[in-house]
């Protein structure tokens, strides 16, 4: 399987299917190549696209460099798009599809010819106190290792 090596360092698992223009498909935050929806859509772009599946840092095959942050998540998108021919499109799912909108205010038009978005994350401004709840909740049980209960969460 290829890797890419990411501008902090890390190393990024890959795959590619298909051939035609770059497509990268960016997962949400509790998937990877093998658990979750992305291979099913990679087979039915295949036959017009060269499919990008890969695993977003600390998940399937990729490593992670601590501490987290967004614009390392936006730099592995750009090692792809670079490994990609230097654009491409950019599918996001959930907290991936947040992730493409990063990448396109990052990156811009030069790098990326289209993007689609299902699902991303985003809440009514109406919903902003069980928001502040919920990422309260979750960052408490980050802080002290219950990844358990930040999964449920």
């Amino acid at each position: 399987m290829p890797h890419l090596t990411s501008q902090d360092g890390t190393t990024i698992a890959y795959e590619t299917v298909g051939n035609g223009p770059a497509v990268i498909l960016v997962d949400g935050a509790m998937c990877f190549r093998d658990s979750g929806p992305m291979r099913p859509i990679a087979e039915k772009l295949a036959g017009q696209f060269t499919v990008y599946l890969y695993d977003r840092r600390g998940r399937g095959g990729s490593g992670d460099t601590l501490p987290f942050a967004v614009e390392r998540e936006i730099e592995d998108i750009d090692a792809l798009i670079t490994e990609a021919g230097g654009n491409a499109c950019l599918f996001g799912l959930s907290s991936g599809a947040a992730l493409v909108l990063r990448a396109a205010e990052n990156l811009g038009p030069s790098r990326i010819n289209r993007m689609a978005l299902y699902e991303p994350p985003f809440r009514d401004a109406d919903d902003s106190g069980s928001a502040a709840a919920y990422t309260a909740d979750l960052s408490a049980a980050l802080d002290h290792d219950r990844w358990g209960d930040a999964v449920e969460t």
